[in-house]
């Protein structure tokens, strides 16, 4: 052989433009979010790309043999689709379906620099199958786990698969249905224990507490556990009367409607629906909240089932279906609009679509018009002396008459709301519908050709989208993102931010100027009403997990719940 045939020698592997990218991507995907918890989606955003830079590096700059460049990718993909028919439905399904590719970008990614480093030295058949055996590996990974599901900001909940969820768990107890909630011992019965909280976020669904003043120093007198009982998934919230409330939950294949004493959370009665939503982002069951009203209990569930139930014993008065009625698909995250009792209707919202049902006989009175996706709930608002319902849904505000669901005034602002309109002391409306659209204000009149609509302005100081947020003395005090933060509605500009609960809820204590704060980790948080500054008072465990689930003050008495357990609370009060 001449010198001019013998073939020239393999350049190696480069190798370090892998191992950095590898190594930038774990660290923004896991240790940056752990280290600074509201980093997580820039974290994913730096993975992805860290993610991109790897297929390119590999494709262009690795110097392997093309066949191995080609054929790595051709087999990961591959191997993702086979995997995908084996994982848990939690992992490929329901509203998460993209969560097995997502993983599979940082673990992907580390199999395949893992393997180019180990075998770089290697002849070529045993590199290859080594390969092959890396992939299985790594799918292998996915195969044993499930999640419960993401925190809104994108924390992953991961479980071996073989681990029961806590549904499973609350059903495989034998003898729940009549067990009692496990109370606290000689405490004394609360006052003002009969105080009534009708429904979502209140009687006038703006989470504001009238009425109430309570001991804030917590060290001194701390909220007095009454009980603590487990609760099938759900983020409904409660409705409160005459020492009774009602929640609803999933239990298997059943939607539940239930009625519990609010001293003691045992059990008074509970309504089943054989009804069952889920995606493995919140998980299962209902996302709306009961409304009580003239001793009836209206309840709609996360496929659209709605219920009249008699509060006294919970026999259904009468039942029917929002989405078949409306014509509306149960969109990504359910069914969420609770029901709003005006007048003799209750008006329920299918996916943005409004429909009102004559209270007596349940038949279909009115239908809005055509609404879009979304998961905030009808509201009703008196703009210029006119009662009204506005919604938010995909295509932004719509204002319906209470009497006929005629059109009355719409302001178009894309996106997919989840949380409720608000009214400023002076009639403006305050309305929010993504996680980038921040807050903005509108002025509503009505003239001689017809109701306007004029943006006053529109801050990204506050953009409470996922967290319903309140309104107290010309000033905003809401999430941003999963900071508690405070503006001046006269102009939308900054006051205060503070500190970070996740994306929890919260109800205001008008008279005293006091917020109680549920954060999404189930910490109870006492925060001044104040546009001055920041103050924190006082902070309480209450739960544990997840909690997205609005609490309700009822008198001095705080329920609280999540997905799985519930608790109520006796808070001091002043005086």
């Amino acid at each position: 052989m001449t010198p001019e045939q013998t073939p020239l020698p393999r350049k190696p592997f480069r190798l370090w433009p892998g191992a950095i990218l590898v190594a930038l991507q774990w660290l923004a995907w896991f240790v940056v979010p752990a280290v600074f918890p509201g980093a997580a989606p820039f974290g994913l955003l730096v993975g992805a790309l860290c993610g991109l830079a790897i297929i390119l590096w590999w494709l262009f700059f690795s110097r392997a043999p093309w066949l191995e460049r080609i054929g790595a990718l051709v087999l990961i993909v591959i191997a993702l689709i086979g995997t995908k028919r084996i994982v848990h439905e939690s992992i490929a399904g329901g509203g998460m379906g993209m969560l097995l590719y997502i993983l599979a970008i940082p673990v992907m990614s580390l199999a395949l620099v893992a393997w180019a480093v180990v075998t770089r030295r290697f002849s070529t058949v045993p590199r290859r199958a080594a390969f092959v055996v890396a992939i299985l590996l790594a799918c292998g990974v996915f195969t044993i786990i499930r999640t419960g599901g993401l925190t809104a900001e994108f924390d992953n909940d991961i479980h071996w698969r073989w681990s029961k969820t806590p549904e499973q768990l609350l059903l495989a107890r034998a003898n729940e249905e009549t067990a009692a909630a496990t109370p606290a011992a000689a405490l004394p019965t609360p006052t003002n224990s009969g105080t009534d909280w009708p429904g979502f976020r209140g009687s006038q669904r703006d989470s504001i507490v009238r009425g109430v003043r309570i001991k804030t120093d917590w060290s001194a007198s701390p909220p007095v556990q009454l009980w603590r009982r487990p609760v099938g998934p759900g983020w409904s919230s409660f409705a409160v009367h005459n020492g009774r409330f009602y929640t609803q939950e999933q239990r298997g294949d059943d939607e539940i409607v239930a009625c519990h004493d609010v001293v003691t959370g045992k059990l008074v009665w509970r309504h089943s629906d054989r009804a069952r939503f889920w995606e493995s982002n919140a998980g299962p069951g209902p996302r709306a909240t009961p409304t009580f009203s003239n001793g009836r209990v209206y309840t709609q569930g996360g496929t659209g089932i709605v219920n009249a139930l008699d509060a006294a014993t919970g026999k259904v008065v009468w039942s029917r279906n929002a989405v078949t009625d409306t014509g509306a698909k149960v969109p990504t995250w359910g069914i969420a609009g609770s029901p709003l009792v005006v007048n003799d209707l209750v008006v329920v919202a299918a996916a943005g679509n409004l429909v009102a049902y004559d209270l007596a006989s349940g038949k279909p009175r009115w239908s809005g018009p055509a609404g879009g996706a979304g998961y905030s709930s009808p509201q009703l608002l008196t703009i210029n002396g006119v009662p009204q319902i506005v919604m938010l849904s995909s295509k932004g505000a719509t204002s319906v008459a209470v009497s006929d669901g005629k059109l009355l005034w719409e302001h178009g602002w894309g996106g997919e709301p989840i949380v409720q309109p608000a009214a400023t002391a002076t009639g403006d409306i305050l309305i929010s519908v993504s996680e980038s659209s921040g807050l903005r204000r509108l002025a509503v009149a009505q003239g001689s050709g017809g109701w306007t609509v004029q943006e006053r302005w529109t801050s990204e100081e506050l953009n409470p989208w996922f967290n319903d947020f309140v309104v107290h003395n010309g000033h905003a005090y809401g999430f941003n993102g999963s900071t508690i933060t405070c503006i001046d509605l006269e102009n939308g500009q900054l006051k205060w931010k503070g500190k970070r609960y996740g994306y929890g809820q919260m109800v205001l204590l008008s008279e005293q100027e006091l917020l109680l704060v549920l954060s999404e980790q189930g910490e109870l948080a006492l925060v001044k009403a104040a546009p001055d500054q920041f103050t924190a008072l006082a902070q309480f465990p209450a739960l544990e997990g997840k909690t997205w689930n609005h609490p309700v003050l009822a008198g001095d008495i705080l329920l609280v719940r999540n997905d799985h357990e519930m608790a109520a609370f006796r808070l001091p009060l002043e005086g």
